[in-house]
Parts: structure tokens; C-alpha cells; sequence
């Protein structure tokens, strides 16, 4: 039976590739800024690698407090095997009481993998934690029962149609996978500094550890969407590939990038790359174009945090016009081009 007094702190599992600390790291650690506040908690980084030391002061000036360092030669690609024994040693050894990963491809994989070690549950693909009491709302008669300061991890659920508020509360830690893009990260505190702990729980190989014979990078032409500060994004409406030129074109003139519906990925129109949403990227642009979109939840849940949505869509009842900022009812074919061509007047008078 665990103590779970014993368990105290936010950690967050800080993916590298390369030797480099991903983005996703940074953002967790503005979240687990965010949590440890009313917990009266400390945030450490987990770096897990080889010959990675030298990322431990990048972790402290996005806000840990503390950096939990495993390094050693079995470590230098990502493997399940030696990394799934790390940080689960890391979570025997020290006890935090919330551990974050990011839902990446490494994360998806060792996310799963190192809380069924723990014996504990993961909820995935995370849009909102915070702390708060569990059950939402006491139960008459069971105040009592009532647990506080609990992690309280909200998620789509069923497709996308419902939103579930999801708690651990009889196990620690409590854990929970986020996807890129879905926190932000705290502007940098240059110059500051965190406690570097150096532990290393022993790595004997065994026939759990794969071989890794060659790494090959493949070489992607595809802009990140979720560098872009302004996105001009098509669904289903748009009618066809060839008819994605009209946004390139406004995409081109506001210096922005092109991005897309899962209905136009389904649709072999564009790249799994370009699209957002549930299933896609999560992004946070300063302006974001909603042309020929409808609005589908699973879409929402992917852009919802953009500062300014405009929507165009011919269907004046369409769900973007929700969330939309700005909306403009009619044909897209009329309008994209005719914006395009302002905003291009408006450049040249200036």
C-alpha cells in the first residue's frame, strides 16, 4: 500500500533528441510551474541521455527548479528498454507526486510503459491540468471523502464528442501525457540556475534492449505549423487540391503558411504534416484562417487557443463561427481571391 504523503513535487520527463531539449520539455515545465504553485511544490526536470549535462541550464531558465540527471552510454538513442528503467527508478527513487511527459512519439511509447511499472494510471493527450478537489462536486453525506489537491486531467473523449475530467486519486504518481503545442512555455529567466542531482540506477542489457543498427534521417521540405505566426487553413470546403492554390496565394501575400482539416488529409490533398486538430497539431498562431472548415470539435480542439480565427465557410450556421473572432458567410472561391488582392493593394500603397 503506498504512502501517498510520501509523494511530493512535480516532475517533467525532459525529452532530448540529439542532445538538444525538445520544445515540448519547456512547455511542460510552464505547466509544472503552473501546478507545483498551489501545492507549495518544487519542479524538477528529468533528463534522461548520454553526455547531456550541459542542457541541464536551459531546463532551470524555463522554470526547474531542480534537474534530475541519468546519464549514461546505454542512453544515447531512445530506446523503451533502458529508458523505461530510468525514469521509473527516478519515480521509486524520489516520489514526485505528479510526473508530465509529452505526447510525442518517444512519450506515447514510455509514457504507458513506466506507469505500468509504477503501478499507476496515465491519462493521454492532455488539453487542461490543474489541481482542484475530486470528486468535481461532494457527494451528499460524503464531504469527508472529498480529496483536495488532486491533478485533474481533462481530455476529449469518445472521438472527440465529450470532454472527460479524469483524477488518480488513490494512486501516485499522477501522470498524464500533452501534446506539443497544448502549454506554454514561460519566457526565459536568463542566467538562472537549478540543483543537477546525478543518479544513474545501474544498465545491465537484456533481451529487452533492442540493437539500434543505423539511424536515418529523412530529410522534410514541410513547414512546422506550429512555428507559424499566421496559418491559412482549408478543410473539405476547399473542393480539391489543385483549388488549395487560391490560399497558397493569400498565405503568400501575409507571409504565412498553408495548413489544413483532417477531411483534406483523408482526401490525399495535403500531408498528415499540414494538418491540425485532435489527431493533427495543436497550434497557436497569431491569426488563423478557417477557409471551407465547418468546425468539428476535433478540429476546434487543435486551434481554439489561435488570438484572432477568421472563418469563411458558405454555411452561415457552420460550428467555427463559435469560436470565430471574424466570420464571413460566402463563397470562398470569391472571397479568398478579393481579400488576396487587398491586402496585396494595401502593401503596395505603403
Amino acid at each position: 500500500m503506498q504512502n501517498l504523503e510520501e509523494y511530493k513535487g512535480v516532475f517533467v520527463f525532459a525529452q532530448q533528441l540529439d542532445n538538444e531539449v525538445s520544445g515540448i520539455a519547456y512547455e511542460l515545465l510552464g505547466k509544472a510551474k503552473d501546478l507545483a504553485a498551489p501545492l507549495g511544490a518544487q519542479v524538477t526536470a528529468v533528463l534522461i541521455g548520454s553526455g547531456v549535462e550541459d542542457q541541464c541550464d536551459k531546463l532551470a531558465e524555463y522554470g526547474a527548479d531542480r534537474v534530475i540527471l541519468v546519464d549514461d552510454p546505454e542512453l544515447k538513442e531512445y530506446r523503451t528498454e533502458p529508458y523505461a528503467h530510468a525514469l521509473s527508478s527516478v519515480i521509486n527513487e524520489f516520489k514526485p507526486e505528479i510526473v508530465l511527459v509529452g505526447a510525442t512519439a518517444i512519450g506515447r511509447d514510455l509514457g504507458p510503459t513506466v506507469s505500468a511499472r509504477v503501478a499507476t494510471g496515465l491519462t493521454a493527450d492532455c488539453t487542461v491540468l490543474e489541481i482542484g478537489d475530486f470528486p468535481l462536486v461532494a457527494i451528499p453525506g460524503k464531504e469527508a471523502e472529498q480529496k483536495h489537491n488532486q491533478l485533474l486531467m481533462t481530455r476529449p473523449a469518445f472521438g472527440g464528442n465529450t470532454i472527460a475530467t479524469i483524477a488518480c486519486p488513490n494512486n501516485r504518481p499522477q501522470m498524464a501525457t500533452v501534446r506539443p503545442g497544448v502549454m506554454q512555455k514561460i519566457d526565459p529567466i536568463k542566467g538562472a540556475k537549478a540543483e543537477v542531482v546525478k543518479y544513474n540506477p545501474g544498465f545491465t542489457p537484456n533481451n529487452r534492449y533492442v540493437s539500434i543498427k543505423e539511424v536515418v534521417k529523412a530529410v522534410n521540405d514541410v513547414a512546422d505549423i506550429m512555428d507559424a505566426k499566421i496559418l491559412v487553413s482549408g478543410g473539405r470546403g476547399v473542393g480539391s487540391a489543385e483549388n488549395f492554390k487560391i490560399l497558397e496565394d493569400l498565405a503568400a501575400v501575409l507571409g504565412g503558411t498553408v495548413s489544413c482539416s483532417r477531411a483534406v488529409v483523408d482526401s490525399g490533398w495535403k500531408p498528415k504534416e499540414l494538418q491540425v486538430g485532435q489527431t493533427g497539431k495543436t497550434v497557436r498562431p497569431n491569426v488563423y484562417f478557417a477557409i471551407g472548415i465547418s468546425g468539428a470539435i476535433q478540429h476546434v480542439a487543435g486551434m481554439e487557443e489561435s488570438d484572432i480565427i477568421v472563418a469563411i465557410n458558405k454555411d452561415e450556421d457552420a460550428p467555427i463561427f463559435d469560436v470565430a473572432d471574424y466570420g464571413v458567410v460566402g463563397d470562398l472561391n470569391k472571397i479568398v481571391p478579393q481579400l488576396t488582392e487587398a491586402i496585396k493593394a494595401q502593401i503596395a500603397a505603403k
